[in-house]
C-alpha cells in the first residue's frame, strides 16, 4: 500500500450501510462496533445490537453480521437471522449481553474476541472480555470458555471491554479499555475508561499492566474501540474518545481519534492527521461518531464506523481520499 507515512488522512465519506429495522425482537436497534472479516467473495461485517426493552426497563445486547459486496460495500448481501452466541448461563459473565470487540483468523479457525454484560447494584453493569472459536469461517461460534480471558485485578479493578488484538510475528497484541473508576453526576453513575495495551503468547493468556498509552485531550476523557494497522515501519491507530460527563449529546459525544506508533506502545497522538468528526450534512453521523474498524480492502484504507446515539443509527464508511 502506497501512503507516505508523513500524509494526513483524509476521510471521504460513503454513507450508511445498515441499520437494524425490528425484523427480530433481538436485533431491534443499534449498529454498533462494526467489525470486518474479509472472506474471499464477500467482506462480513460483525456488528453488535440490542433487543427490546424487558418489563424492567433493562435490554439485553448480542452480536451478528451482515455480508457485504467486496466490490461496493454499501451493498449488503445478507442479513444474518441469528445471534453469533446466546447469552450466557445465570451467574457468568456474559449472561445479559454479548458485543463482539474484534474478529481475526487463527490459523484454519476464526475468533471473535467480545465483550461480556453482566449487572451490577451500585453501578449499572460490569464488563469483561471473552473468546469464541469458529470452524466454519465465522457462522458459528463456541465459547473457549464460561468465563472471560480478561477481567478485574488488583491493578485494573473496574470494567474492560472493547479488544483489538493484531498478531505481529509470534506475538499477540491487545488494545482495549479498562476502566479508571465512576464519577456520580445528577445521582447516576458513569465510567470512566483509558486505552491500555497487554501482549500474549497464545492469544489467550495476557500480560498487562494498565498504563494508559493514548494521551487525553478533553475532560475525564473516554477512550474505546482502538484499531490498530501498520503502513510501513508505523502502526496506525483509529479510536473514539467523549467527555466523561454529560456526554449524551452532539457537542460532547464521541468522536474519531487518531494516533501513531513505532514501537507498539508509546502512542503520538495528532487528531488533525487522521480523525473523523461528525458530518457537516444532517443525516444517520451528523451528530457523532464512533466505534471506528480501519482495514485495507484493494489497496484503499477503509473505515467502517457507527453513527449517532451510540450506533443507534446504524452503520457506514469512509474511504481514504486518494493522491
Amino acid at each position: 500500500m502506497s501512503i507516505s507515512l508523513l500524509r494526513r488522512f483524509s476521510w471521504i465519506r460513503r454513507g450508511r450501510i445498515f441499520a437494524p429495522d425490528g425484523r427480530y425482537a433481538w436485533m431491534y436497534s443499534h449498529a454498533q462496533n462494526p467489525a470486518v472479516l474479509a472472506l474471499p467473495d464477500r467482506l462480513r461485517v460483525y456488528f453488535n445490537c440490542r433487543g427490546l426493552k424487558g418489563q424492567d426497563g433493562n435490554v439485553e445486547a448480542y452480536s451478528t453480521f451482515v455480508d457485504l459486496d467486496r466490490a461496493n460495500p454499501s451493498k449488503v448481501i445478507a442479513v444474518h437471522d441469528r445471534p453469533i452466541l446466546e447469552l450466557g448461563q445465570p451467574g457468568t459473565f456474559d449472561q445479559f449481553g454479548v458485543m463482539s470487540g474484534t474478529v481475526i483468523r487463527s490459523d484454519d479457525e476464526v475468533w471473535v474476541y467480545y465483550v461480556g454484560w453482566s449487572r451490577a447494584r451500585g453501578v449499572p453493569y460490569h464488563h469483561a472480555i471473552g473468546l469464541a472459536v469458529s470452524k466454519d469461517d465465522g457462522c458459528t461460534f463456541v465459547r473457549y470458555g464460561l468465563g472471560p480471558i480478561l477481567t478485574r485485578t488488583p491493578e485494573e479493578p473496574f470494567i474492560q471491554n472493547s479488544p483489538f488484538v493484531l498478531k505481529v510475528g509470534d506475538m499477540f497484541h491487545m488494545w482495549y479499555s479498562t476502566g479508571l473508576g465512576w464519577i456520580t453526576q445528577g445521582g447516576a453513575p458513569e465510567s470512566i475508561y483509558v486505552l491500555v495495551h497487554a501482549m500474549s503468547e497464545d492469544g489467550i493468556n495476557w500480560r498487562r499492566n494498565g498504563t494508559p498509552c493514548v494521551p487525553f485531550l478533553v475532560d475525564h476523557e473516554c477512550q474505546t474501540n482502538p484499531s490498530v494497522i501498520r503502513i510501513g515501519d508505523r502502526y496506525h491507530m483509529w479510536f473514539c474518545y467523549r467527555y466523561g460527563l454529560d456526554f449524551r449529546n452532539a457537542d460532547r459525544g464521541y468522536r474519531i481519534g487518531y494516533a501513531w506508533s513505532e514501537d507498539l506502545e508509546s502512542w503520538h497522538r495528532d487528531d488533525t492527521l487522521g480523525a473523523l468528526a461528525p458530518s457537516n450534512e444532517p443525516g444517520w453521523d451528523s451528530q457523532m461518531v464512533c466505534y471506528p474498524c480501519v482495514v485495507e480492502l484493494g489497496g484503499r484504507l477503509t473505515m467502517f464506523y457507527s453513527g449517532n446515539y451510540f450506533g443507534q443509527t446504524g452503520f457506514g464508511y469512509a474511504q481514504l481520499a486518494e493522491d
